[in-house]
């Protein structure tokens, strides 16, 4: 099947697969377009099958990656997404061979790709990528682990920075450190603030606006990283309603 190369020029017109048909998120996709237009001006690349599917790849180079790692002439993809009646069709394969593609015409070392220790919502699955042949290269508590597909021998491996590894969130209550990158976080914010502030709790959201802020924040996973009294909760962009539960059963 046909994969179209989303770029400035056809971004307005084009669906971008996060979020279709949900209108409640419409703000929140506009934020993603915008941000993804400027990060194509930096090398960032979109990919997506030629149907209304959410099937699709984005990546950039690792140093212009909004995520804190170390990872010198490296690909890093930021989200490889086969869903529904899509997947064991070999796009994720495929999508996975353009960015490949990709790197080695710009003289890259190898790929890059934050995964989670176990099956977990909203981070790509280990077995898959070490199928096809990447590498767990470092890992960060509590969960997140980066794997590199790497050509050159001779090339450094990847590794999260060690700043975030001992990264402290100051002030009580929840904090949720985010990006535009995801029209998910974006999208729930305020229906958490509601949860929260019925609750009692202390609610803040952190937009993290550049890449160096992104590069150099407490959050491994800037796409939405919750923490609470200063100690990581979890990356997962969730309904209020386990929002709810969660603050439960924190009490």
């Amino acid at each position: 099947m046909e994969y179209m190369h989303i770029t400035r020029e056809n971004i307005d017109h084009e669906h971008i697969c996060c979020a279709l048909g949900a209108k409640q998120y419409e703000h929140a996709v506009l934020e993603k377009k915008q941000w993804l237009c400027e990060r194509m001006e930096e090398g960032l690349v979109f990919y997506r099958l030629n149907e209304r599917a959410k099937v699709f790849i984005e990546y950039l180079p690792a140093e212009k990656a909004w995520i804190p790692i170390d990872a010198p002439n490296y690909m890093y993809i930021n989200c490889l997404w086969v869903s529904g009646r899509y997947k064991d069709n070999g796009h994720g394969k495929q999508l996975l061979e353009k960015c490949k593609e990709d790197a080695m015409a710009q003289g890259m070392d190898g790929i890059v790709h934050i995964v989670g220790k176990k099956k977990m919502p909203y981070l790509s699955d280990k077995p898959y990528f070490e199928h096809l042949g990447f590498q767990v290269v470092d890992r960060a508590e509590p969960y997140f682990e980066l794997v590199a597909l790497k050509w050159n021998e001779r090339a450094p491996l990847p590794a999260f920075k060690s700043t975030v590894k001992n990264a402290v969130v100051a002030g009580e209550g929840i904090h949720v450190y985010y990006t535009a990158q995801c029209p998910f976080a974006v999208g729930i914010l305020e229906d958490l603030r509601g949860v929260a502030n019925e609750k009692g709790v202390a609610f803040h959201t952190h937009h993290l606006r550049t890449r160096e802020e992104a590069q150099q924040g407490p959050a491994i996973w800037t796409t939405f990283s919750m923490f609470y009294n200063g100690k990581f909760l979890t990356h997962e962009i969730m309904s209020p309603n386990k929002f709810e539960k969660l603050l439960h059963n924190l009490k």
